[in-house]
């Protein structure tokens, strides 16, 4: 009789590490525990699926979609996981691969602790009810993140991966900030440049032209890679985004963006009114009255440019 092949698949996701989950919730224990039990049911282990920091909603982990373009290729025949909540709790995710494709590829999924087996027609409402329940727990998880990241907000404590061009996190308390000695000089400037008349594209051009390093440039520079392409010029649109800052008054706005689902990465931009502003949070690299001098220019700007669009053609009849 020829010996069945699994394949394991483990993953820790940050929500798992935040809360401080047990020991046994660890990527090395969930190992331990599943190469025991296919050693005890006498099956081959062709891999082991490892995916840390993840969310169980997302589909795109990278030990994830290896392993499932493995299965698709029929190299194994189960898929050995502690929970069904380790492998999604995405609801939909679920039913396509649990009862669709897997077995379309001829794979059993098979869970230790709550005891999912996809060779059990008796199991699958079992799994069904099990995968609303885990995708319930995320949203209520994610609900409860939001309120707490909401508060601090609030309490006018940054929450931000980076610190803004300007600024640095404080040493002493990373939701603090506090003026950046190198770049701070480099935001006063741009608000100088600016009221001395010339627009955001000429900023933009003036500082690549004196090689002044970018917000992205600073960033790689000091080890914090972002991930993001940098063509070495200043753009328009980071020029304005300084101009307009109010975190260089030493206000914190925060909650600019939400989420539009607790199942999806991508946000919308929310209307100023909803913004979280909380004033004197820190100290500030640009005064009030040049703040507003800045917007009052802005604003001419603005209206200048859109009544020069809106402006009628006349005809002269000769």
């Amino acid at each position: 009789m020829k010996q069945e092949t699994a394949a394991i698949y483990c993953r820790l996701s940050v929500e798992d590490r935040e809360k401080g989950v047990a020991e046994s919730e660890s990527i090395q224990n969930q190992k331990a525990l599943l190469l025991e039990y296919a050693q005890k049911q006498g099956w081959a282990v062709y891999g082991i699926y490892a995916d840390e920091d993840y969310s169980g909603l997302r589909e795109d982990r990278p030990a994830f979609r290896q392993m499932l373009k493995v299965a698709e290729e029929g190299k194994f025949s189960i898929l050995l996981c502690k929970t069904q909540s380790r492998f999604t709790r995405n609801a939909a995710t679920a039913e396509r691969y649990l009862h669709e494709l897997f077995p379309l590829w001829g794979i059993r999924f098979i869970t230790v602790v709550d005891h999912v087996d996809t060779a059990l027609r008796a199991n699958k409402k079992a799994r069904q009810i099990n995968s609303l329940v885990n995708e319930w727990y995320s949203e209520e998880l994610s609900e409860n993140i939001r309120a707490v990241f909401r508060r601090k907000m609030e309490e006018g404590q940054f929450l931000g991966n980076y610190a803004p061009y300007g600024y640095l996190k404080d040493p002493a308390c990373r939701h603090h900030l506090i003026v950046d000695r190198e770049t701070a000089p480099i935001v006063e400037k741009i608000y100088d440049l600016y009221l001395s008349g010339l627009s955001c594209k000429m900023i933009a051009e003036r500082l690549t032209a004196e090689s002044i390093p970018t917000p992205t440039q600073v960033k790689k520079q000091r080890g914090q890679d972002m991930g993001r392409k940098d063509c070495g010029k200043w753009s328009v649109g980071t020029v304005r985004k300084l101009l307009q800052n109010p975190v260089y008054l030493g206000h914190m706005a925060q909650g600019k963006e939400e989420k539009i689902s607790f199942k999806e990465k991508k946000t919308r931009e929310l209307p100023k009114n909803r913004w979280i502003v909380v004033e004197n949070t820190h100290e500030a690299i640009i005064k009030q009255e040049i703040f507003d001098a800045v917007g009052r220019r802005m604003e001419q700007r603005r209206k200048s440019h859109s009544g020069k669009k809106n402006s009628p053609v006349i005809e002269i009849q000769k």
